[in-house]
Formats: C-alpha cells, sequence, structure tokens
C-alpha cells in the first residue's frame, strides 16, 4: 500500500514539475515577445506589410524573420532583411538575450545604433548593411566577444573606425566600409586571429596604411580604396596574406611602386590598383600570381613594357593597364593566354604589331587598343568565339583591311577603329549584325561601296565612315537602317541621288553627306525623319529647289546646303523653324528675296553669299530697296484717338484684374492658415509643429521663387533655421497641379547623403504642399559664384564643392535602386552651408531610372538652358549621362566664373565657347580661368579641366559615369611648384 501510495505521490510530484516548467517557459517567453512587439512599433513605414505575423494571437516563434531554438523555444534569430522598412532600431533589441544573429540589412533603419545590442552576449552575426543608421559606432558593441560577422556597410555612420572592434577575438568578418569614418585605420586592426574578411573602402580615411595589416593570417577579402585618400604607397607587408584572394586597393591616391612582396600571394585572385599615382615599372613578380584572374592597374603613372612574366598568367580573364605611360610591344604571349576575356590597353604608347593569335582562345570579350602606336594588321581571328562584344582599336597607325570574319562576328556590339589607315572593303554582313549598336570607321582609307543589308537593322545606332574613299551611290536598302541616330558619310566619293528611302530613317538625329558627289534634288522625304536637328548636305553636286518640306523638321538647328547647284527661292515657311540656330544656304544658285521675318533676323549674312541673284537684307545686290522697304515699314504716324481709348480700356482692365488675383489669393492664404485639413509627415524627430511652419509663410521671409515654387527661411520654436519650399497643388486652371513635389517627397524622403539636401518633414492639405528641409546660408553656388561675393569663392573652395556634389550625384545613379537621375543639375541647385559644403538639391524633375544603363524617352524636356545634354535636348532621350554633361557645365562654371550662356553671343553657350578658346587641351585652360582668382595649382585647375571635358563630351557613350567623375576628382596629379597668379 505504501508503494502504491508512493508511486501516486511521485506521478503527481512529476505532474507539478511538468506545469511549473511550462508556466517558466512561458514566463520567461514574455520578455521576448514585447521586446520584439516593441521593435514592430519602432518601425513606422512597412509598405510590404511584411510584419502582418507579428501580433500575440500567433505563437512568436512562426513570426516572419523569427527563428527560435527547438528546446526551449527562445528566439535566436532575428532575419528581416530586404523588407524595405523605416524606422529606428528598438532600445528594447537588447532583452532578445538568446539571439545568435540579427540581421536587418537592406531596410531604411534610421537613427544611431542602439548600445543595448551590447546585451546580447552569445550574438555571433551582426548585419545592419544597407540602411541609413548615423553616428558613431556605439563602443559598448566591442564587449561581444563572441560576434564573427560584423556589417555596417553602407549607412551614414561617421568619427574614426572603432578601435575597440580589435576586442573581439574571434571575428571574421568585418565590413565598415560606405560609410563616413575617418581618420587613419588602426594599427590594432592586425590583431585578429581569424579575420577572413576586411573592408573599410568607401569612407574618408587619410594617413597610411598600417603594415600592421599584413598580420592576419587567415584573411582572404582586403578592401580598402574608394574615396579613401591615403599617403605613401602599399605596404610591403601586404605580401605576408598568403590566403588572400582578392586584394582590392583601388582609387585612394595610393603612390610609389607595386612592392615585389605581392608576388607571394599564390592564391590571389583577384587585383584591382587602377585609379591611383602608382609609378615604375610593372613588377615582375606579379607573374607568379598563379591563381590571379582579374588584375586592373589602369589610371596610374605606370611606365616601361610588360613583363616577360606575365606570360604565366595562364588563369587571367581580365587586364586592364589603359591610362599609363607603357611602351615597347604587346607581347605575343598576351594572345596565347587561354581564359583572356578582357583587355584593355588604351591610352599609352606601345608600338608595333598586335598579337596575331588574339582571339583564337575563343573567349574574347572587350578589346580595347585605342590611343596607342600600334601598326601592322589587325588579328584575323578576334570573333572566333563568336563571343566578341567590343573592339575599339581607333587613333593608332594600324594597316591593311578589316578581317572578313567580323562580318560574320553575330556577339560584336560596338566597332570604332577611326583614325587608322585601314584599307580595302567593309566587310560583307558587317552591318547587318543582329546586335551591333556602333561602326565608327572614320578617317581611313577605305574603299568600296556602301554596304547593302537585306533586313531591317533597329539596333545599330550610329554609322560613322567619314573621310575615306568610298565610291558609289546609296541603295535604297538604306532605308532599313531604321534604327539609326547618326549616319555620318561626309568625305568620300559617294554619287548619284539621294534614296527617298532615307525617309524611313525615324530615328536619325544627325547626317552628314557633305564633301561629296551627290546629285540629284534633295529628296522631300528627309522630311520624314521627324528627328533629325543637324543636316549638311554642303559641297555636293545637288540641284534644283530646296524642298518646302523641310520646314516640319521641328528640332532642327543646323542646316548646311552651301557649295551645291540649288536654284529657285529659300521657302519663306523656314523663317518659322524656331530651333534652327544656323543655317549656310551659300555659293549656290538661289535667287529672289531673303525673307527678313522669323528666323532669318538672326542667321548671319555669310549664309547667303555667292548667290548672285538672292536679294535681301545685308544683301549688296538689293541693299538700297532692303532700306527703302525698310524706312516705310518703320515709318509710324501719331497714335489715333480709337487706339488711345484702346490702351486706356485695356490697362483698366488690368488693374482690375491685378485686384480680383490679389483678393482671391490673400483669401486662399487665410483659409490655408485655418484649415485644420494639414497632414505633417516628419523623416526625422522635429520640435516644431506645421503651425510654426505656417508662420514662416510671410512675404518678408521669401529667400527665393522659381518654376518650382516659392522658398521662404524661417526660425523654428527651438531656435532651429529650416527652409520652406510652398508648392500649389491646383493650377490657375482648378486641375490638379503636381509641380515636381510627389517627386521630391518620393526622392527625398528616402534617401539620406552628406551631399544631399535633407528633407525634415513636409506639410500638405488639398491646397497647398509645403516641403521643409535644412537651412542652408551660404545659398546657391550660382548665387555666390555669379554674385558679389564670387571673388571669395577661391579655388580651394571651389575644388571642395565640386568633389561634394559629384558624391551626390553619384550616390543618386550609382547606390539607389532604382538609380535616381537629377535631370535638372545646375549650380543654382547646389546648396551650401555655413563651411560651404555641398549639397545637391531640388529634385523636383527628378526621375527614376528602372533599368539600370539604358534610357528612356521623355515627353517633354525638362531642365534649365545651358545645361542640357545635347541628346536630352533634341531627342527627349536621357540616361545617368545626360546628368554628367550637366555637371560638366557646373564644372565649367567654376573653372572660368562665368554663366553657362548669356555672355557668348547667340546660340553659343559656355562649352562651345571653352571649346573655342582652348582647342579643349588642358593646357588652354588659363585663357578661360576666372580672373577674380588669386592664384591657383596649375596641375589641379588643369586636371579638374580635363574631367570637365570628359563630361561634357557630344556623345553619351563618350562620357564618364559620375562615380569615375569623383575617382577622377579626387585623384588629383601630384602638385607641383606651379600656380599661377591671376
Amino acid at each position: 500500500m505504501r508503494l502504491i501510495l508512493l508511486h501516486h505521490l511521485q506521478v503527481l510530484l512529476l505532474f507539478y514539475i511538468i506545469i511549473i516548467n511550462q508556466i517558466t517557459a512561458k514566463q520567461t517567453h514574455i520578455p521576448e515577445v514585447q521586446a520584439l512587439l516593441s521593435f514592430k512599433t519602432a518601425i513606422s513605414e512597412d509598405p510590404e506589410n511584411s510584419l502582418s505575423s507579428w501580433n500575440i494571437s500567433r505563437e512568436h516563434c512562426t513570426w516572419t524573420g523569427i527563428s527560435c531554438d527547438s528546446t526551449h523555444h527562445r528566439v535566436i534569430s532575428l532575419d528581416i532583411s530586404d523588407y524595405n522598412l523605416t524606422g529606428v532600431l528598438s532600445p528594447d533589441i537588447g532583452f532578445l538575450t538568446n539571439l545568435i544573429n540579427l540581421t536587418v540589412a537592406g531596410n531604411k533603419f534610421s537613427g544611431p545604433i542602439p548600445m543595448e545590442i551590447s546585451q546580447i552576449s552569445g550574438l555571433k552575426h551582426l548585419n545592419l548593411s544597407n540602411n541609413i543608421f548615423s553616428g558613431s559606432f556605439p563602443s559598448e558593441i566591442s564587449g561581444l566577444q563572441y560576434l564573427e560577422t560584423l556589417d555596417l556597410y553602407n549607412n551614414n555612420m561617421s568619427g574614426v573606425l572603432p578601435v575597440g572592434v580589435s576586442e573581439i577575438k574571434n571575428l571574421k568578418h568585418l565590413h565598415l566600409g560606405g560609410n563616413y569614418f575617418e581618420g587613419q585605420i588602426p594599427s590594432e586592426y592586425g590583431r585578429w586571429e581569424f579575420m577572413e574578411y576586411l573592408a573599410v573602402s568607401g569612407n574618408s580615411l587619410t594617413g597610411v596604411i598600417p603594415p600592421e595589416i599584413g598580420n592576419l593570417p587567415k584573411l582572404k577579402h582586403l578592401y580598402l580604396g574608394y574615396y579613401n585618400i591615403y599617403e605613401g604607397g602599399i605596404p610591403s607587408a601586404i605580401g605576408n596574406l598568403t590566403d588572400l584572394v582578392t586584394l582590392d586597393i583601388a582609387g585612394c591616391g595610393l603612390s610609389g611602386k607595386i612592392p615585389p612582396q605581392i608576388g607571394k600571394l599564390q592564391k590571389l585572385e583577384n587585383l584591382f590598383l587602377q585609379f591611383n599615382g602608382l609609378s615604375g615599372g610593372l613588377t615582375p613578380e606579379l607573374g607568379q600570381l598563379k591563381s590571379l584572374r582579374m588584375m586592373d592597374l589602369s589610371t596610374n603613372i605606370l611606365f616601361g613594357e610588360i613583363p616577360q612574366t606575365f606570360a604565366e598568367l595562364k588563369n587571367l580573364t581580365l587586364l586592364n593597364l589603359f591610362n599609363n605611360k607603357l611602351h615597347g610591344a604587346i607581347p605575343e604571349f598576351v594572345g596565347d593566354l587561354p581564359e583572356l576575356e578582357i583587355l584593355q590597353l588604351w591610352n599609352n604608347n606601345f608600338t608595333g604589331e598586335v598579337p596575331q593569335s588574339l582571339g583564337l582562345n575563343g573567349k574574347l570579350i572587350i578589346l580595347d587598343i585605342a590611343f596607342n602606336k600600334l601598326t601592322g594588321n589587325l588579328p584575323p581571328d578576334l570573333c572566333y568565339g563568336i563571343r566578341l562584344q567590343t573592339l575599339i582599336a581607333m587613333d593608332n597607325f594600324l594597316v591593311g583591311p578589316i578581317p572578313e570574319s567580323l562580318g560574320r562576328c553575330e556577339s560584336l556590339t560596338r566597332m570604332r577603329m577611326g583614325e587608322n589607315f585601314l584599307n580595302g572593303s567593309i566587310p560583307d554582313g558587317l552591318f547587318g549584325l543582329p546586335n551591333l549598336t556602333l561602326v565608327e570607321l572614320q578617317n581611313n582609307t577605305l574603299t568600296g561601296r556602301f554596304p547593302e543589308i537585306y533586313s531591317s537593322s533597329v539596333n545599330l545606332e550610329q554609322i560613322s565612315l567619314s573621310n575615306n574613299q568610298l565610291t558609289g551611290s546609296l541603295a535604297p536598302s538604306i532605308g532599313n537602317f531604321t534604327g539609326v541616330q547618326r549616319l555620318l558619310l561626309d568625305g568620300n566619293k559617294f554619287s548619284g541621288e539621294i534614296p527617298s528611302e532615307i525617309g524611313r530613317l525615324q530615328q536619325l538625329l544627325k547626317m552628314d553627306f557633305s564633301n561629296n558627289n551627290f546629285a540629284g534634288s534633295i529628296t522631300p522625304d528627309i522630311s520624314q525623319c521627324k528627328l533629325l536637328t543637324f543636316v549638311d548636305l554642303s559641297r555636293n553636286k545637288l540641284s534644283g529647289e530646296i524642298p518646302g518640306e523641310i520646314t516640319s523638321l521641328k528640332t532642327l538647328y543646323y542646316l548646311n546646303v552651301s557649295r551645291n547647284q540649288l536654284l529657285g527661292n529659300i521657302p519663306v515657311s523656314i523663317s518659322s523653324m524656331q530651333s534652327l540656330v544656323s543655317v549656310d544656304f551659300s555659293y549656290n544658285n538661289l535667287s529672289g528675296l531673303v525673307p527678313g521675318i522669323g528666323q532669318f533676323r538672326y542667321f548671319n549674312s555669310t549664309s547667303f553669299k555667292g548667290n548672285p541673284n538672292l536679294c535681301g537684307p545685308f544683301l549688296d545686290a538689293c541693299k538700297s530697296w532692303v532700306s527703302n522697304s525698310t524706312g516705310q515699314a518703320n515709318s509710324k504716324g501719331p497714335l489715333s484717338v480709337t487706339m488711345k481709348l484702346f490702351l486706356v480700356t485695356g490697362l483698366l482692365l488690368c488693374l482690375i484684374a491685378f485686384a480680383v488675383a490679389a483678393i482671391i489669393k490673400a483669401r486662399s492664404l487665410k483659409k490655408a492658415r485655418e484649415s485644420r485639413s494639414w497632414r505633417f509627415m516628419e523623416f526625422q524627430r522635429l520640435d516644431f509643429t506645421c503651425d510654426d511652419i505656417l508662420d514662416v509663410l510671410k512675404e518678408d521671409n521669401i529667400i527665393g521663387k522659381g518654376g518650382a515654387g516659392i522658398v521662404y527661411k524661417g526660425g523654428m520654436p527651438n531656435g532651429e533655421q529650416v527652409s520652406v519650399k510652398r508648392l500649389s497643388v491646383v493650377s490657375r486652371s482648378g486641375s490638379s497641379c503636381d509641380r515636381g513635389f510627389n517627386a521630391e517627397i518620393q526622392i527625398l524622403g528616402r534617401i539620406r547623403h552628406r551631399n544631399i539636401v535633407r528633407l525634415l518633414g513636409f506639410c500638405s492639405n488639398h491646397e497647398t504642399n509645403l516641403l521643409v528641409y535644412e537651412y542652408m546660408p551660404n545659398g546657391s553656388l550660382g548665387e555666390v559664384l555669379h554674385g558679389e561675393n564670387g571673388s571669395h569663392l577661391h579655388w580651394d573652395t571651389r575644388y571642395k564643392i565640386a568633389v561634394e556634389a559629384a558624391r551626390g550625384l553619384c550616390y543618386l545613379h550609382h547606390d539607389c535602386s532604382p538609380p535616381i537621375l537629377h535631370r535638372d543639375v545646375k549650380s543654382n541647385n547646389i546648396l551650401l552651408d555655413s563651411n560651404f559644403d555641398a549639397r545637391v538639391a531640388d529634385f523636383g524633375l527628378a526621375k527614376f531610372l528602372q533599368d539600370s544603363g539604358t534610357s528612356e524617352y521623355m515627353s517633354a524636356i525638362a531642365g534649365s538652358y545651358g545645361y542640357i545634354a545635347p541628346e536630352y535636348a533634341y531627342t527627349l532621350k536621357i540616361d545617368e549621362k545626360s546628368d554628367v554633361y550637366s555637371f560638366g557645365v557646373v564644372l565649367l562654371e567654376l573653372l572660368s566664373g562665368r554663366k553657362p550662356v548669356g555672355d557668348f553671343g547667340d546660340g553659343v553657350g559656355i562649352v562651345q565657347w571653352v571649346r573655342k578658346m582652348t582647342d579643349s587641351e588642358a593646357e588652354g585652360v588659363l585663357k578661360i580661368l576666372d580672373p577674380r582668382l588669386p592664384s591657383v595649382p596649375l596641375n589641379e585647375v588643369m586636371h579638374v579641366f580635363y574631367v570637365a571635358m570628359r563630361c561634357v563630351e557630344e556623345q553619351s557613350i563618350e562620357r564618364p559615369t559620375m562615380k569615375e567623375v569623383v575617382q577622377f576628382l579626387t585623384e588629383l596629379p601630384k602638385p607641383t611648384a606651379d600656380t599661377t597668379p591671376n
């Protein structure tokens, strides 16, 4: 009986223990659930409703992004990466003390990183990358001794690099890149025993690269470059990192020679040292890197020949040596590298022949050997594997025919081989290749006829055959080039009539048929090419009359039909072509009266000379007749009584209308002030209200007016100065009027960058939108540069502004997803704070580019006169390079102190003026330099001029990206003793 009773007691005790454990377990989970709900509460936006499962009606271990251990059901992993969440990271995250993994990457979390993370003592993986966290690194996190991964990439962190993290003994992966850390790399970063991945690239670091970095025995990936500007060169201790796979120290101001110790890195696969100031010869020891797959040493000051030891790099797929001072022959072994896919050697002093075996490996994709002194024939098998996409060999001394095999290279997209001595005919099939977009063969000695194609070619955009010896007539099949935008055939021996099928080229922008033997009449079908901006038919044997249909070309700005045999009158309807700024009808057999109306009032008399039977203003043949008719036309009698009465009545009506408008405006303002339907959204914590913002809207507070709205300056109750941009929701006609509000809110509300103007919040109701952003006390660059204080803007400040504005645009183009086009880059949209730090502003015209690297057509021109890229102004086709052109204009403003238009004559802007004054040579920069600059470092000014001229290239494909612009600007040549007084 006692045994039975004892057994029952044991069962009851066991049941009691189980119940107590369950209750205790539930009570243990309560802080975790509360912490998670607090975490969710701190999230202000969840556009995809990703955390909808986070509610107490469900077991917390089943919530999205939550993982628990199977035994105690404790939260061990929180991973909500790429959910597009906005908010701050709740300090209550510290209550999740059992976490092993905390990942919130790819969201829009802002504010400081909570120090309470340090309470999660067992944390191994902390990934906060791709957010907008700011402030300095919390030193308390350095106490997480089990931490293996710490990733803060692409945030807005500042201060110095945290030294304390060097005490985290188990750390394997540390990524602090893409922030704003300053100072030097701590020598303590050489202490880690298990570190495999170390990245501090893309900050504002200075000093020397500490040799202690070479003490990391297990390091595989090292990223130190981009935006950092170091002193000195590459420490030889790097050679101790024998497990290294990737070494990236690009774009960070390195000097000196490449240390031979790098040859010890037998596991190295990727070596990136481009965009530096490295000098000396190519270190032969680099040939010992048997595992190397990619080597980029471009844009340095390296000289000498390619070492024979490079023949051992059998795994090399990419070899970039462009933009150095290398010389000698391209070794034959380069053509025999079995894995080579990309070879770029342009802008050196290479001589001799191109290795004839190049391409036989069947893997070549890109070959660029332009701007050298190469001779001989092109290799015959460049496209042996039908993988070649880009072939650039322009500006050499190449001879012989274009290889026939290229006519069968269906992978080819771009061919640029102008400025050589190539002869023979154009290979059959070349112009019909399905992926070809660009062919440049100008300035050679090619013969034969213009190639025919027998099906429509929609991808080929440019054909440049200028200055060759091509003959024959153009076949009707020229109409099959339906995608061509630039057709340049000038300086050949073409004959026959211009076929009417030219009218099928609906994308044609520029047509240059000058200096040939074309005969017959000008086909009126040219008028079917509605996008034409440039037509040059001069120096031919054209006859007949100028077709009146040409006036339907609404975007034509240049027309030259000089030195032909044209007859008849100049069509009067040309006077209505408002886009036309330059014409030349000289040296023909034209007759009759030159119209004196419309656009003809702006054309020079030289445009009509050489036509003995032509009369008109400024022409000697009938000047007296013009004077008489002009005198009669300009004679005026006194105003009649009726006319006076009409003017008085009109003036009275205008005054009444003005008074009514003023009353309506006053009432609308009062109504706006009294309205209680204002919506106020904050993008950070603010200590003022919408009513405080409305108090700013006074006439005395106006600091600017423009097409985008009125800008006010005002002080908030807490003493903070803000700018308020007022935009109307309803236009005068009563229709909805966005005026860029949605664009600016969409963009500024989601991005944070030190060189982008900071949006604090916005107020809106059904009538008015108010943008509230940080006040910039020094106004805009345009106001300062072109105003009375321009003389105080010294060179160092101008250079700083250029770099900072470039970084802001670079962020929009390359770090936002999708990329953002500004579309109105100008000096008035670059604002300056009290320290003259630059911020890019005014996103009312900005547009998201959904597919990076592609172009879009806009429905109307947006932007500011003088800054608009040629392709945008005349085709409405835009991509990131349109912003690059506009930024180039800003650089020219900084150099010259001149406005982009208005100082150079009709139809001439700053870009054309600079080209004329300097012949686009950096040595000529002194001819256009702002005389208000007391003295400047000549090497810096010439370098910025070089960057500016790259940015304003006529063809967008020739312009650098904004990322390259930043690298160019920050990689100044070494200073010399030369400064130029003005």
